[in-house]
């Protein structure tokens, strides 16, 4: 998933919960969903920030040494204007980007017999 290239919105906005609902049948497993996906773009996010600012790292860091790369700092500005990854994920849900599926409904039901 590239989250650099999303149409995601970079600030919050209201939205009608009645589409959180469309897909499932409910909001609150909506909201499951989109949590655990935002979850995974998060980490996703802080793995790839973290492996370009290990290249700057030294192996001895005093405090004395520390100084500012500019480079850094625009990798990390723009890390910080990306789209929070809630609204990430919530953008690929409406857009019915995320798989999901529920075992407990997918599985028969051996108490019927």
């Amino acid at each position: 998933m590239d989250f650099k290239k999303t149409n995601a919105p970079t600030d919050t906005m209201t939205r009608n919960l009645m589409d959180f609902s469309k897909e499932t049948g409910n909001v609150y497993e909506s909201v499951v969903i989109i949590g655990k996906r935002a979850n995974q773009i998060a980490a996703e996010m802080k793995e790839e920030l973290t492996k370009k600012l290990q290249e700057f790292g030294t192996a001895n860091d005093n405090l004395e040494e520390v100084f500012e790369n500019d480079e850094q700092i625009q990798i990390s500005r723009f890390y910080e204007r990306l789209p929070k990854p809630t609204l990430i994920a919530t953008q690929e849900f409406l857009d019915d980007k995320i798989y999901y599926r529920n075992p407990a409904k997918d599985a028969p039901s051996d108490h019927l017999l």
